[in-house]
This record gives structure tokens, sequence and C-alpha cells, in this order.
């Protein structure tokens, strides 16, 4: 199967203004922008024929095609990454199989995220769109609900059913556990990383969708799917011992770079 990779990048972010061109210094002392670092996370999946970053911005198309990527511009309409994901698609022609949504907020996902994601859409053939979740030890639940008290959203949860369909995904951290874990401990917990693998007869009907009360609420795109009744594949991914954290807010930018050095990520 043909394999695309997006990555949606907008300037005019609601929460942090400009967030796609924050430059993040890795190990080595280099300073290099969010999308770039979220680019070369791309290129370095295995089985991917193309990666293009797709954005409604020239100072976001400037520095992508000054760093070499490949960039497709994007409306200003576009409400979500999902919805650029789709248009990038239609202007490149369509015809490939398996369109991946890379965000652009997530540099340190590993290569593996992606390739298992794909792989599990490719093996349920009744799914129109996968996700990957990662089971959160002590450490990373106690990082969601500190950022919960402090009325930041740190991170993304789900729920899913026995056979791994969605049942929800929540900017709060769901479901509700009384119980205090260890650091490395396993917690019933799953952070939804902000990945998403769709067929493209999925990824076309969804722009055609109006934006539900979920979707409004929550402010996840993802959301629009369960709404309108199609299932959501939640794929299981393994951290293999990495760290792994989103960029929300500018409290996220030392605690990237500290993970940054700490896994001599360049």
């Amino acid at each position: 199967m043909s394999v695309l990779i997006v990555i949606p990048a907008r300037y005019a972010s609601t929460r942090y203004p400009g967030k796609p061109l924050v430059p993040l210094t890795g190990a080595s002392g280099e300073k290099r922008s969010l999308v770039e670092r979220s680019w070369r996370a791309a290129c370095s999946v295995q089985g991917v024929d193309r990666v293009v970053v797709a954005t409604d911005d020239d100072r976001i198309r400037e520095a992508a095609e000054a760093f070499g990527a490949e960039v497709v511009m994007t409306s200003e309409s576009c409400a979500n990454g999902t919805e650029r994901c789709a248009e990038a698609h239609a202007a490149l022609g369509g015809g490939y199989e398996i369109v991946v949504n890379l965000q652009g907020d997530a540099p340190l996902t590993p290569h593996w995220f992606v390739e298992d994601l794909v792989a599990g859409l490719r093996a349920a053939p009744g799914m129109g769109l996968a996700t990957p979740v990662l089971c959160c030890n002590g450490e990373t639940l106690n990082s969601l609900l500190a950022d919960r008290k402090a009325g930041r959203v740190g991170g993304t949860t789900a729920v899913f059913a026995a056979d791994h369909s969605a049942l929800y995904f929540s900017k709060e951290v769901v479901p509700y556990c009384g119980q205090v874990y260890g650091d490395g401990e396993n917690t019933p917990v799953f952070h939804h990383v902000g990945v998403y693998a769709y067929r493209p007869d999925a990824l076309a009907a969804y722009s055609g969708w109006d934006t539900g009360p979920l979707e409004r609420l929550e402010g996840l795109e993802q959301l629009r799917f369960l709404e309108n009744g199609r299932k959501v594949l939640c794929v299981e991914v393994d951290a293999r011992g990495r760290e792994f954290w989103e960029l929300n807010n500018p409290e996220d930018v030392p605690r990237l770079e500290a993970m940054m050095k700490k896994m001599g990520h360049e």
C-alpha cells in the first residue's frame, strides 16, 4: 500500500500562536523549529512513499522549504489537521492508500509508533481510521493530573472497547483512577498519541460532516468520526523506554528539551 505522511502546520494556533516555528534545543545544543523536528521524525518512518508539510502560512512554507521539506499550501478555512490532510491529499491528486496525519506538535514521536499504526490499519480492513495509544506509567499519569489541576491541557486520554475500537477521547484524564501509582508502574490510563492513519474514503467523508457538540467541547477532531458512527481503531504502541510528550503550551518547551537532552536527541 502506498503511504503519504502529511504534517499539518498552522501559525494561528489559539493556545500557542506561531507554535510550528518555536525553536527547540536538542542534546547537541542545536536549535531546530518544531515543524522541522516533526518533519525529521516523519522522514525516519520506514515504508513511506512521501512526506509533505501542509500549511496556509507563508512563514511556515518558507521555513519548511529552507530545511528541505515539500510543502502543500492549503486554505485558511481548514478547521483542524484532519481537514488540512484531506485538502492536501486532494491537492496532490489523491491515489494514496493510507494517509498519515503526523501532527506538528509531537516531534518526539518514535518512528515505530507510525509503523505500528499503519500495520494496525492494514490488518483491520473494516476500519477507516486508526490512532495510537500508549499505556501511561505513574509518572506520566501524575504529569497529566498536575497539568489539569493547574488548568492546562497536558495531553489527551483514550478509552476503548475489548476490540480496541474507541469509546471516547478526552482532554480530561479518563477513566477516573483513584489509586496512586509508582513512577514506573503501568496504570489503566492510556495517553492518546496525536497521529492518525486514514483510508482515503474516511478522510474524504470527514470534511463533509458538521462539527458535533463533543468535538466542539473537547476540541478533539477525532470525535467527529465517533459522533458520525464511524469506528476508530486504537492501536496500542510500546514506548520501548522512550519518553513521549507533545508541545501543547509554552511551558512544555523546557520539558521537551530536557527529554531530548536525556535521550541524546539531536
